[in-house]
């Protein structure tokens, strides 16, 4: 068992989010990872349970031991009583390390009012015998007065030579000649980032978007009035603008994410920003001071705007001291912001040398693929797949963004179908940078010449020219003959289209593969310990026992393809031979072909959900199965079951669904939801790509 104890250089290093960043970037090498603060130090306004804990436990799913109270530590300290905290804190830190391959401690940051953390940070990394990691972060100083920093918290742990201080990562980076020329002029500036016993782990560059608050927070911090809420529990501010002059010379600020703070009597300023909100671009908010309530009438006016979500708040003091009050407020994570939370988790884990760090923790008790670890995998394994994905709804404002993310990343290379002027004008309301690279097709200007082809291959069902012409009106039919003829690799679409729409042409021009006989579905099903597989759960209706068989043996495959070792497990509501029944026969008959069809398959049923799944049932209800307790694929009967489950499990257990991935095609076609987020499609589209490269040559 491993522990690694992160211990600030100063005040304001940005501690929590680094805590975020080293569990989940330990969890994709697929270590199991706990979490320790020992005490508790809440801001000044938290009421509620420990922010770092709470913070980790809502994004990894991770509950550790409830920390001290700062009292409690500090009256045990008054007394002269170190020994007796640190035993306190071992026995904690035993039940944050039980069955753990690794723990992440937080130390205390030092304070005016906790001057003392710096001695206590080390007693507590000397009782653990802890890896010491420290984080600094350079502030306003100089990088002269950083590495000093450095140096000195080094020694106070036993100095840079002592094994145990494995170096430190420097977050809130800001450096306009980019992070090699950083780490260079840090390396010419202190002997200390020379030293090969001193690892620089990870260099966070500073990004904005990762330090905006949603509208909701800034008005619970300001104990604003709410006017108008609109979409202020989703949007975020990126930068403040203090209006003071003319209309004119504004509208160029208007842009996403922007708070517009101005005195509640400059009609002219409401009623700009209420026209930048009907024109799609999705401001942080209106934030009207100096106690002036706007006038009913102008507010009328912007009654179009309100409805499209432009939150409006107001305070009663003047605009500077509105401006002195936002600039002062507090930009700590909330315990309930878990978006946030979870894309400062994902940017930290990616500028952080995990490698090194899952090396020195040396080899897991069992190598699991935890949902960081999939989701990281399935990134790295799209990128160098280096795949061609058509998204035929082009025009569609989370599919543009999805598709600017992936081009960006290199997770795949994106063809949107729409009309360029369209996706430039959603992504500039938006606010979505669009990579240079990012291809748009007009589909007017490419769509005769798919005519031909088309006809040929529907030649059989009495296709002719008009017809197909007027098919191809659709661009998720267009999308479909790109993918026929080879011209991209895959396709990801139903944003705005149902499954129907999306399945149609792909059964019609793409076909099945060899071998197979139908097209089923999967999701991989994003559990707090484990990534499992869902199937069917979004195709077949009412799959027959030679149907199921397939499906289970479709889903084997995509599942080891993933990355995940299949053990399948045939559902019902009887385990073994306990159960009678069609709908059991039935199963129990799909088992049974499942197994003829590959031998070598660890593949029971019919298994009820808890005998599959939980480790203990499975020993009482089938103690000879080689799946039970243990299913990483799970095959419903029906899809009236599957997608019943898959609901109520994402629902209820707050679990990321990945999906659902079609399977059974001879090339890869994605279905999305209708309600599917950014990530979502972010994820599908890594998934397509994936299945590219595993077509047969």
């Amino acid at each position: 068992m491993h522990t690694f104890f992160v211990a600030p250089t100063g005040f304001g290093v940005g501690l929590t989010s680094i805590s975020l960043g080293l569990v989940g970037a330990l969890e994709r090498a697929g270590l199991k990872v706990g979490f320790f603060k020992p005490i508790a130090q809440p801001h000044q306004g938290d009421a509620g349970p420990e922010r770092s804990s709470e913070l980790i436990a809502r994004t990894h799913g991770l509950n550790s031991p409830k920390p001290l109270g700062l009292a409690h530590v500090e009256r045990i300290l008054g007394d002269g009583q170190l020994d007796e905290l640190l035993e306190e804190i071992i026995s904690l830190y035993q039940q944050a390390a039980e069955g753990k391959d690794v723990v992440i401690v937080e130390g205390m940051v030092p304070t005016r009012q906790a001057s003392y953390a710096a001695r206590i940070n080390f007693h507590l990394a000397k009782s653990l015998d802890a890896d010491v990691i420290l984080v600094s972060a350079p502030d306003q100083e100089s990088l002269h007065e950083l590495c000093d920093r450095v140096e000195i918290q080094a020694q106070l742990f036993g100095g840079p030579k002592d094994p145990k201080v494995l170096g430190v990562i420097l977050n809130k980076v800001r450096h306009d000649a980019g992070m090699d020329a950083f780490v260079e002029r840090l390396q010419e500036i202190s002997p200390l980032f020379r030293r090969d016993d001193f690892r620089l782990l990870g260099c966070i560059p500073w990004e904005p978007e990762l330090n905006a608050p949603r509208t909701r927070d800034i008005a619970d911090l300001l104990g604003a009035r709410i006017l108008n809420a609109g979409d202020y529990e989703q949007r975020r501010m990126l930068k403040i603008v203090l209006c003071a002059r003319a209309v004119a010379n504004t509208v160029q600020l208007l842009t996403p994410g922007t708070l517009v703070v101005t005195p509640g009597d400059r009609d002219d300023i409401i009623l700009a920003a209420s026209l930048a909100a009907m024109n799609g671009v999705p401001l942080a908010g209106l934030l009207l001071c100096s106690d002036f309530s706007p006038d009913p009438r102008i507010i009328e006016l912007c009654h179009t705007a309100l409805q499209s979500g432009l939150p409006v708040m107001a305070v009663s003091t003047g605009s500077y001291d509105t401006a002195t009050n936002l600039n002062r407020l507090n930009r700590e994570i909330p315990v309930d912001d878990k978006e946030r939370a979870e894309k400062v988790a994902d940017f930290v884990a990616n500028h952080i040398n995990h490698d090194w760090l899952s090396t020195r923790c040396g080899t897991p008790r069992e190598l699991r693929l935890s949902p960081p670890a999939f989701r990281y995998q399935l990134v790295q394994r799209a990128k160098a797949a280096n795949k061609r994905i058509v998204l035929p709804e082009g025009n569609e404002p989370r599919t543009i963004q999805a598709a600017a993310i992936c081009q960006a990343r290199g997770i795949a290379r994106c063809v949107l179908l729409a009309k360029p002027e369209e996706v430039y004008s959603v992504a500039k309301a938006q606010g979505i940078e669009l990579p240079d690279d990012l291809e748009i097709l007009d589909p007017d200007l490419i769509r005769e010449r798919y005519v031909e082809p088309m006809v040929e291959l529907r030649k059989g069902k009495g296709l002719n020219a008009p017809m197909a012409s007027a098919q191809l009106e659709d661009t998720v039919v267009l999308g479909t003959m790109m993918l026929a003829l080879d011209e991209v690799d895959g396709l990801v679409s139903g944003a705005v289209h149902t499954t129907a729409n999306t399945i149609r042409p792909a059964l019609q021009l793409i076909k099945t593969a060899p071998g197979y006989k139908l097209v089923s579905s999967v999701f991989f099903m994003l559990l707090p310990d484990q990534v499992v597989v869902y199937g069917d759960c979004a195709v077949n209706p009412d799959p027959s026992a030679p149907d199921l068989a397939e499906i289970a043996l479709q889903s084997a495959n995509s599942a080891l393809a993933f990355g995940i070792p299949p053990r399948v497990a045939m559902l019902s509501y009887s385990t073994g031979d306990s159960g009678t029944g069609e709908e059991v026969e039935k199963v129990r008959e799909a088992t049974r072909l499942a197994k003829l069809a590959d031998p070598a398959l660890l593949v029971d049923g019919p298994l009820q959900y808890d005998a599959a799944a939980i480790e203990s049932v499975g020993r009482q209800k089938a103690p000879n199965s080689p799946v039970a307790g243990r299913a990483t694929v799970f095959i419903f009967p029906d899809l009236n079951t599957g997608n019943t489950t898959y609901k109520a499990v994402q629902r209820s257990a707050d679990c990321i669904s990945v999906g659902p991935m079609l399977q059974g095609l001879r090339k890869p076609v994605n279905d999305l939801s209708r309600g599917a987020l950014v990530d979502d499609i972010v994820y599908t589209i890594a998934l397509t790509a994936i299945q590219a490269a595993n077509l047969p040559q």
